[in-house]
């Protein structure tokens, strides 16, 4: 049977079916899903391999074992990074959905707590590279469905630090990464503000220090400045601007909707005001 048939025939399973499956065949299942998370064809990577990833998931389906061996490989070099910093090219659908696989991974760990805190340490440190290093921003492909590695970055991104687990001293590094990810060459289109958002509200969550985010607010409108000092009005300068002044509205209402962060709501008020302003 082949990795596609597999899928469409579990699809179909009871619950008991399903248990019995992955003891005779687990592994062979999770290794096929793997190797072909990354696959061009869109029904076998996002509608079988990543919809049975979570239905495996959340009917607690995986040992602790598969768990770990998913995370460790999931994370790796050769998923999450791998070919990180091409565009245009097949390799973005393996990092995509390794992130969102990973993102899950997490979630789900945030209750049970049995990855092991030794793999996972490296991991956080190594996390804010994502964001920072992706160059390939596209959302949908024609022919081939969801990239959108900028989106499933977020959602990697945002599980991270609501993970129990999380160091926060290992946030800057997200924050430098999210700062940067305006700058792209690129205006986002495709809900990225709202994904990417999430990022700071859970830090917040997490009590980050509220002064580090304003910090990081008025850090992001300096490189405003810094780009037309070196490089003046080019192209990059309004994707960057118009990139970021999005991210940055988009936060802002999502604290004032929730009421909360008015300092933070204020830093970014003030900010957005200035920028458009001077762009009028």
């Amino acid at each position: 049977m082949n990795i596609q048939d597999a899928l469409k025939s579990f699809s179909t399973m009871t619950l008991t079916t399903r248990q019995e499956f992955m003891i005779k065949n687990g592994e062979w299942l999770l290794q096929e899903m793997l190797d072909h998370i990354g696959s061009p064809d869109a029904v076998l990577r996002d509608q079988l391999i990543y919809r049975t990833f979570i239905e495996l998931l959340s009917d607690n389906l995986l040992t602790t074992q598969q768990l770990q061996f998913l995370f460790d490989t999931a994370s790796s070099d050769n998923y999450l990074f791998l070919n990180i910093g091409e565009e245009m090219t097949d390799s973005v659908f393996t990092r995509s959905f390794s992130a969102l696989l990973v993102a899950g991974l997490l979630s789900k760990d945030t209750s049970l707590q049995t990855l092991d805190a030794n793999r996972l340490e490296p991991y956080f440190q190594k996390i804010g590279r994502y964001l920072l290093l992706e160059k390939d921003t596209r959302g949908f492909v024609q022919d081939k469905g969801w990239a959108h590695s900028i989106a499933h970055g977020a959602d990697l991104a945002t599980m991270t630090i609501k993970h129990p687990k999380f160091d926060l001293q290992y946030a800057p590094a997200i924050l430098h990464a999210l700062k940067l990810v305006s700058w792209k060459n690129t205006v986002y289109v495709n809900d990225e503000e709202e994904r990417l958002v999430t990022i700071i509200e859970a830090l917040l969550d997490r009590n980050y220090s509220e002064e580090a985010l304003i910090e990081f607010v008025q850090q992001a409108f300096d490189k405003f400045e810094m780009h037309l000092v070196t490089q003046g009005y080019n192209e990059s300068f309004f994707s960057g601007r118009t990139c970021t002044l999005n991210i940055m509205k988009t936060l802002y209402f999502a604290l004032k909707m929730n009421n909360r962060s008015p300092k933070l709501q204020n830093a970014i008020y003030g900010q957005v005001a200035k920028w458009l302003k001077l762009g009028a």
